[in-house]
């Protein structure tokens, strides 16, 4: 095992080798240290506190190590850290050790993460918590039932997903198979996958009339990041359903718009998916404001900007530079059209002009 630091925490753990396993030893992803440094950021952002925190897909058990470490006082009132491999315990223990840390928020799983969600009591009671948080391989899928059953009121579900590849257009069948939902292969596929795996998440609540609010989702390396606040209400469910539509794309004029039907011969199309907000601008706001983290902040500066508009898809510089057969430079275009820039491309961003009044500005 190597000796690890990453922020403020030290792990004793080994880097990945080949896909994992339960009999392997536990593992440090280094590729994963901004989605821990965003998702500190982020809980240190909101106003909850005395939060009952669970970890059902563990692995080394660093996010939660950096939990206990750089999450202001009050914030924790419990944390559960699972991992179905054989040695997470005992390793977990020794990390509490090297970062010398009290064990009595603190309590140890090794079982099968959906089986963790559904079988945790107390006082004959089950147990509900406030930040769930599911890192699996691949898809998220297998445990989405469970987390969305045992998130509070009020509480943060937070998801990665790194399958982009079934979501972006590559395996189209295997979008319709996990996702319910056709997905566009072009160059606002990033941010339609991201959208399809949002819509996904909701329905899981929606039939229990629990609304799911993406208050931050992004795409970033190699992965999906989704943090939705936890509503009850049939209004509030409604309301979301109203914002699953498809989104439409015409590969000639470049336009592309939202709607309930998906029946326009000269649009391509991908969804249904989510068309509301994306990112909380209060919350985003305040994240760059009190941002630690100085790798992060061109990031959440980006997100910041992103969320001043509205909107559900982007315009790329290379796809319009072939269009107009000229290379107009990024900077002018946000000045030009009150644009935006976007996460999801460095030459791709966000305005409510249309297309045609973009082309004519330019020209």
């Amino acid at each position: 095992m190597n000796l690890i630091t990453e922020q403020t925490t030290k792990i004793k753990a080994t880097l990945p080798k080949g896909d994992p396993n339960k009999k392997q030893e536990v593992f440090y992803n280094p590729l994963m240290k901004s989605n821990r440094n965003i998702s500190t950021l982020l809980i240190n952002s909101i106003k909850n506190k005395k939060m009952n925190f669970v970890f059902p897909l563990a692995g080394s058990g660093i996010r939660a190590l950096r939990f206990l470490k750089e999450l202001k006082r009050g914030k924790i009132s419990t944390i559960h850290v699972n991992d179905l491999k054989e040695n997470f315990p005992t390793t977990f223990k020794e990390n509490l050790k090297l970062n010398n840390l009290n064990t009595n928020k603190v309590l140890i799983h090794n079982q099968d993460a959906e089986l963790l969600l559904l079988t945790q009591h107390q006082g004959g009671f089950g147990v509900y918590f406030d930040y769930i948080d599911l890192d699996p391989f691949g898809t998220p899928n297998p445990f989405l039932a469970s987390a969305v059953n045992k998130i509070k009121r009020n509480g943060i579900l937070a998801i990665t997903a790194t399958d982009t590849a079934a979501l972006t257009g590559t395996y189209p069948k295997v979008t319709k198979r996990k996702y319910w939902a056709t997905s566009l292969k072009n160059y606002i596929m990033h941010e339609t996958g991201l959208r399809i795996l949002i819509r996904k998440v909701q329905l899981q609540g929606i039939q229990f009339d629990k609304a799911l609010i993406p208050i931050l989702a992004y795409h970033k390396d190699h992965y999906f990041r989704l943090y939705f606040l936890s509503e009850k209400g049939k209004e509030k469910c409604d309301q979301l359903l109203k914002q699953h539509q498809y989104f439409l794309f015409n590969p000639k004029t470049l336009e592309f718009k939202t709607s309930n039907y998906n029946q326009e011969s000269e649009f391509q199309f991908a969804g249904p998916l989510w068309t509301g907000k994306l990112i909380n601008k209060p919350l985003i706001t305040k994240m760059v404001k009190n941002n630690p983290f100085p790798e992060e902040q061109k990031f959440l500066e980006t997100l910041k900007e992103e969320s001043k508009i509205d909107i559900t898809g982007f315009y790329d510089l290379h796809v319009l530079s072939k269009k107009l057969k000229q290379d107009p430079k990024k900077r002018d275009i946000l000045k030009k059209i009150k644009a935006s820039p976007t996460h999801f491309s460095p030459t791709g961003f966000k305005t409510k002009k249309s297309i045609k009044e973009i082309i004519k500005i330019l020209k």
